[in-house]
């Protein structure tokens, strides 16, 4: 018999399913309701939700809640710092089934080979990696990355299986500018999902950005923005990430005439928050805390998100759909306590019950290449009393431009912790250019030392914010020795540090290990007198030249309204 004859036998009653799960509230993600039933499994899909009661294995749900497994619909799991099989490890028991992910990360360190090590990884775990061709490596023209993906390589990028369209497409300027390139990969993508990246963009420009072929944005932080993006016809994906936290604000976009056109993403979710919160299910959570519909916030996390992706038989309980399914004791609390994938147990009471395979390949590691430099290399000349300064806003990505009264002794600006304005650099640490881009930021409260990080999205060279140079010249040199890391230092030395060798992006250690690490280093951080709850997360973006106002790169400040170096 075919697995469709044995499926269409299972469904009539005449066949016994593999398993049964009985005494279910289903969720139905398709009318919002909840029914009572038994959902009989063959062959890793439902093959039905009824009074079916013969199965070769039958678990007693006893009235508890069984809905689709969760779909994560705009991620970067680079972001969690945990190599692939140990990132399935920590997302899985949260009910985490499916993630939509472009991979610009890794794909700005290490291009194709980056890309293929994810995918080769991810086939062999229990939950599906939806792959978005990342449109913007690198991000813009206004940094170094590692590496570069023209046209032709997003055409065979699209032509991967796990491919399903093109990912955020940040540079929005270039759009409007009807650059060609980017123009190009867009026309690559016809006929498929085309995501979007346009924060604060509006009016006519939104009007072209949209006509242009692009299907959704995730960077919405008021409502009436998102408001505007919903009424001209994008989807809006509602993030509550670790850094960019947008729920509350965008909320009341979930109507009933317009919840079908919004999704819960996380974008970034880091390590920390998934260990003590969750994943896309910690969104799920905070949403029904705020006061939306339970029902209606598992649909912005399953349903909602596989129609607007087109991923066939996926987001739901139904006949034919593929048997990722989590069991919850109450939908308010929303606490996962089993997570299926294609009809198997794979977590249980927020632990995996799948081994990890063997890592196989080549791991990436070996890609931090500095040019030797020297600490008079990070002096900033003095060109007047006041410079543009970069300001950090809490629980947000977006940066103000702020002109500020600097320190100068001898011709050189220097950090003035009494106004908490510190010396930011990024050194380029791909092509051993020697690109050195300094700058200052305010918002950290560094009262002495520095820290220093490899992960500086999109293109991931070396950032580092201090208060001195000698920290900061110790900072960078422990992250070139580690291939790749996150490091503390203060009096010349270093104190602590957390190495992610693989793509300099990523640690082969366990969730809880990196965690540790993590905490480590921002107790550190805290002690030389930062005040940010998350200094590392905010470092990530001080050189990410798509998210306004002012950023650093490792060729010079950037204002991005004008997306131009003034520097």
């Amino acid at each position: 018999m075919s697995p469709l004859n044995h499926l269409i036998s299972v469904a009539r009653g005449e066949s016994p399913a593999d398993l049964l799960l009985a005494n279910a509230r289903v969720v139905n993600t398709f009318n919002g309701e909840i029914e009572t039933g038994n959902v009989a499994v063959c062959g890793g899909k439902v093959a039905g939700v009824g009074d079916y009661k013969e199965a070769k294995k039958v678990i007693d749900l006893d009235g508890k809640y069984l809905s689709p497994g969760l779909i994560n619909g705009h991620t970067h799991l680079e972001s969690s710092m945990l190599d692939v099989g140990q990132y399935a490890r920590a997302v899985v028991p949260h009910g985490t089934s499916s993630i939509v992910t472009d991979l610009h990360e890794i794909a700005n360190v290490c291009g194709l080979d980056g890309i293929k090590y994810v995918l080769n990884c991810a086939r062999r775990l229990p939950f599906d990696l939806f792959l978005m061709a990342p449109s913007c490596v690198p991000a813009t023209h206004l940094e170094t990355s590692g590496a570069s993906l023209g046209p032709e390589d997003i055409r065979r990028i699209l032509r991967f299986k796990e491919c399903i369209g093109l990912g955020e497409v940040m540079n929005y300027p270039g759009v409007l500018a009807g650059d060609a390139a980017v123009l190009s990969k867009i026309e690559s993508a016809r006929g498929k999902v085309v995501d979007g990246h346009a924060p604060g963009v509006s009016g006519k420009d939104l009007n072209a950005y949209i006509g242009a072929g692009i299907h959704s944005d995730h960077e919405s932080v008021a409502l009436a923005e998102g408001e505007e993006k919903l009424r001209r016809g994008m989807h809006v994906m509602i993030r509550e990430g670790s850094t960019e936290k947008n729920l509350e604000a965008l909320l009341p976009l979930v109507t009933d005439k317009t919840y079908g056109r919004c999704l819960f993403v996380v974008d970034d979710r880091h390590g920390v928050d998934i260990l003590h919160d969750g994943d896309i299910d910690a969104v799920v959570r905070k949403a029904i805390r705020l006061g939306l519909d339970p029902v209606r916030a598992i649909q912005l996390a399953t349903i909602n998100a596989a129609e607007y992706f087109r991923l066939d038989r996926l987001g739901a309980v139904a006949p034919g759909y593929f048997a990722n399914l989590i069991v919850l004791d109450d939908l308010h609390d929303f606490k996962i306590e089993m997570v299926f994938y294609r009809g198997r147990p794979v977590a249980q009471d927020g632990k995996p019950l799948f081994e990890l395979p063997e890592p196989s390949g080549n791991r990436l590691t070996d890609t931090v290449n500095v040019k030797p430099f020297t600490i008079d290399s990070l002096r900033l000349r003095a060109s007047g009393e006041s410079r543009p300064v970069i300001e950090v806003i809490p629980g947000q990505i977006i940066t103000r431009r702020k002109l500020q009264k600097v320190r100068v002794v001898d011709g050189f600006i220097l950090s003035d912790t009494g106004q908490d304005i510190l010396k930011a650099v990024v050194v380029e640490r791909h092509r051993a250019t020697g690109n050195i881009g300094i700058g200052l930021v305010t918002g950290f409260g560094l009262k002495r030392g520095a820290l220093a990080s490899s992960t500086a999205h999109d293109s991931h060279n070396i950032v580092v914010v201090g208060t001195g140079d000698e920290d900061i010249f110790a900072a960078i040199r422990e992250v070139e020795r580690l291939q790749g890391g996150l490091v503390v230092a203060a009096g010349g030395k270093v104190l602590d540090s957390l190495a992610t060798p693989i793509a300099g992006l990523l640690s082969d250690e366990s969730l809880e290990t990196v965690v540790a690490g993590l905490e480590r280093l921002e107790r550190a951080a805290r002690a030389l007198g930062a005040t940010l709850p998350a200094p590392f997360a905010a470092l990530s973006f001080l050189a990410l030249p798509v998210i306004p106002e002012l950023r650093l790169t490792d060729l010079g400040l950037v204002d991005v309204n004008e997306f131009r170096l003034i520097e």
